[in-house]
């Protein structure tokens, strides 16, 4: 079981934010103790400079992009798909992020001070990868950061077609797998594309309101 760190001196309280806004601060670090405070609070890191570059933001979307995981759509090519990938977790957490952050990705904003945070937060046992593999080559995967029954996500990647989706299949059984009502994937914006997933939008403030049960599930079995 990961220890939970000392207190964060960052004060991530959302009282003073308007509704429909997301950026809710600028500054503060990386540290595990402020990255574990700050998604016990409902609010994520991303630089507002180019690609993702200094200073670092701190968000808390309104709404709020969320995956049920009752709510996952697993279409039957999906499923022919899933029998062609090695499901691992947590055997290439560095190599995951490196990927979601090539520089030849659109939309690219992982920098390296990002990567290091993550990669330090994983040694805390606080972020998690789901991998996907053939033939021995990495060819998909995501992470994100597992407190109690959330789940939130940062990024995914794939070099092999359907190998993100059979990711996020296997982190939905992974987090279902011992029937725990109170589980959610946070995925912070929902998109188009992940629409068609499942994925659904909630208000901030209903987001922050189920947020503590949410957190008061444990963690799954293989990360606790």
């Amino acid at each position: 079981m990961p220890i939970p760190p000392p207190p964060t001196n960052w004060d991530f309280a959302l009282d003073q934010v308007a509704p429909g806004e997301d950026l809710i601060g600028v500054g503060a670090d990386l540290d595990v103790s402020t990255l574990y405070a700050a998604y016990s609070l409902g609010v994520f890191p991303m630089g507002i400079g180019d690609h993702g570059g200094p200073p670092i933001g701190w968000w808390s979307p309104d709404p709020r992009g969320v995956l049920r995981l009752q709510d996952l759509r697993v279409p039957r090519s999906l499923r022919k798909s899933m029998a062609h990938f090695e499901v691992r977790v947590d055997t290439a957490f560095d190599d995951v992020v490196a990927a979601c952050a090539d520089p030849g990705r659109e939309g690219r904003w992982i920098t390296p001070e990002v990567a290091s945070a993550y990669s330090a937060l994983h040694d805390a046992g606080w972020a998690h990868s789901v991998e996907t593999w053939q033939e021995g080559h990495l060819v998909g995967g995501l992470y994100g950061v597992a407190i109690g029954g959330l789940f939130a996500g940062e990024s995914m990647f794939h070099t092999a077609r359907d190998a993100s989706k059979a990711a996020l299949v296997a982190l939905r059984d992974l987090l279902a797998a011992d029937g725990d009502p109170r589980r959610l994937i946070d995925v912070q914006w929902r998109t188009d594309h992940l629409a068609t997933l499942g994925v659904s939008e909630v208000s901030r403030d209903d987001y922050l309101r189920g947020l503590p049960d949410v957190l008061s599930a444990p963690l799954p079995r293989p990360w606790a």
